[in-house]
């Protein structure tokens, strides 16, 4: 088996919660957002962008998250005020995928939309590549305008993932799915 297709049979979505440091130096996250962009992109539009949370910043936007959510429900408990101030800081480095998907001419939205998505997946096979556990979540944060405008965002951006990048160990895989339940071959 080549290495490529050993990487690609041996990566596992992990849990941020498990993910310990040390994330990435600062020339394997360029080397993991230099590869992350390179994908499928009609137009040559670049229709997406990171934004990167490490060190303290995990924990600013954490209380960004908290702040929100307390605009929404103010009697939240001691545990869920804790759960959000951690959301961003249970894996050593968060990255936001951003799709700038908008209307163009010749390019269709949905199209930009899937390089965002094949974005997301190579950032998280070059991670994995380099020895890191990588898993994309959206949570309540992506859907949440506020939330997206705090951090940065135009009103027309959304979020793709949020890709949580540490190490793990000694994570089992998941079932999947049977290829005879998932495969058409359209009749010749």
């Amino acid at each position: 088996m080549n290495d490529t297709i050993a990487l690609l049979s041996r990566r596992r979505s992990v849990p941020p919660v498990v993910m310990t440091g040390p994330g990435p130096t600062p020339e394997e996250l360029t080397t993991i957002l230099t590869i992350a962009s390179r994908v499928p992109d009609h137009g040559k539009l670049a229709p997406w962008r990171f934004v990167v949370f490490e060190g303290q910043a995990r924990e600013r936007v954490g209380r960004i998250a908290l702040s929100l959510r307390l605009e929404d429900k103010a009697d939240l408990d001691e545990a869920a005020r804790a759960e959000e101030l951690r959301r961003f800081a249970r894996a050593p480095l968060v990255v936001a995928v951003v799709s700038r998907a908008a209307p163009h001419v010749k390019i269709p939205e949905w199209e930009q939309i899937l390089s965002a998505g094949a974005v997301c997946m190579n950032l998280i096979v070059a991670a994995c590549a380099l020895g890191f556990s990588a898993t994309i979540l959206t949570e309540w944060p992506a859907y949440d305008a506020r939330f997206r405008a705090a951090i940065g965002l135009a009103e027309h951006e959304k979020i793709a993932g949020f890709i949580h990048i540490g190490r793990a160990a000694g994570v089992e895989d998941r079932a999947r799915p049977p290829l005879a339940e998932i495969v058409t071959t359209f009749p010749g």
